[in-house]
């Protein structure tokens, strides 16, 4: 496999969580609307978790959350190590570390905050608009590995780019697809998610493997500023989500399976889009602290309401109404 390591920015954000994170141990005066308070989040949800901290930090200006974006190893690493009390990853705790962190008189909640999709994004240029779930493996494998192998193309080689070699999105395709096996050597791994968005952009041999949320057309049409983020979240509204048109998003089937869908939040939330995975928000804080606070606040109507701004599919809340194809 002919995945990169991460980059020297990945590795010092994740070094510098242990001198950082270590001051959560102090004592330090905190309310659930006040205060300074840490998050690790797994790298895929960068954009979905910075919009939250937003949002929070201007509807209580006295509060601060200091985010860190890594892999979901090191995010449920920094929780175990007391350096963090609030971790963003794509699965539940187990028992063992339940009844490790407890043993430390740290009281652990979970919560569900959303269902990503993982989307597959190709260059317009590409003629290719559907591939099944067994497709998809024959290419992450490398048993296809030339476009014209998939249907009558022009195009040459298959190039797979992702994250990086420790995401979530990597463990994901890897152990759904291909019951833990190697990729081929067509597979590539890029720094982050806009990374691998840029490449598919440029280059129409790729296809580019990568969070729903991090194509939604919505929140990219221009910079929105934090107290439109918060009128916005408030709101009981069912716009429609539309993709990013400088990529073109894959319609995906199941295996026996005659119907294709995209990751629309209606197709996600009744799982006729195949390719998607739970997103939870695990938190040790005290009650009365700004971590607990902010926790409070993802998991809220107006939290979850910004992660449907997404497009991905919040935790609570129903699927926003779209135009379906």
């Amino acid at each position: 496999m002919n995945i990169l390591k991460h980059s020297i920015i990945s590795m010092m954000a994740a070094a510098a969580i242990a001198p950082v994170l270590t001051s959560c141990d102090k004592k330090v005066t905190t309310t659930s609307t006040s205060g300074v308070g840490s998050i690790v989040c797994d790298a895929s949800f960068e954009n979905i978790m910075s919009q939250e901290i937003d949002v929070y930090e201007y509807i209580y200006p006295n509060a601060s959350i200091i985010p860190y974006y890594v892999d979901e190893h090191s995010a449920v690493d920094s929780l175990l190590d007391l350096k963090t009390k609030a971790i963003v990853i794509t699965r539940r705790l187990t028992q063992q570390e339940k009844d490790y962190l407890k043993s430390k008189k740290k009281n652990v909640r979970e919560s569900r905050i959303a269902v990503d999709a993982i989307a597959l994004i190709v260059n317009p240029a590409n003629s290719v608009s559907v591939l099944s779930k067994k497709e998809i493996a024959q290419i992450l494998s490398g048993q296809l590995r030339r476009w014209d192998e998939v249907e009558p193309s022009k195009l040459g080689d298959i190039e797979v780019v992702f994250d990086h070699q420790g995401s979530s999105t990597v463990q994901y395709m890897r152990d759904s697809l291909l019951n833990g096996g190697n990729f081929g050597p067509n597979v590539y791994a890029q720094k982050t998610n806009a990374d691998v968005f840029k490449a598919v952009a440029t280059n129409k041999n790729a296809i580019g493997i990568i969070g729903v949320s991090w194509i939604s057309s919505d929140l990219r049409e221009r910079e929105y500023t934090r107290e439109e983020l918060a009128e916005a979240s408030s709101k009981s509204d069912t716009t429609a989500i539309e993709f990013d048109p400088r990529i073109k998003v894959l319609k995906v089937r199941g295996n026996n399976e005659v119907t294709a869908y995209k990751p629309y939040q209606a197709y996600i939330y009744d799982g006729s889009y195949p390719l998607y995975r739970s997103v939870y928000m695990i938190n040790t804080a005290a009650g009365g602290t700004v971590v607990h606070g902010f926790y409070s606040f993802v998991t809220s109507f107006q939290g979850q309401k910004l992660i449907q701004m997404t497009g991905i599919l919040p935790g609570t809340l129903s699927p926003r109404m779209v135009s379906l194809e």
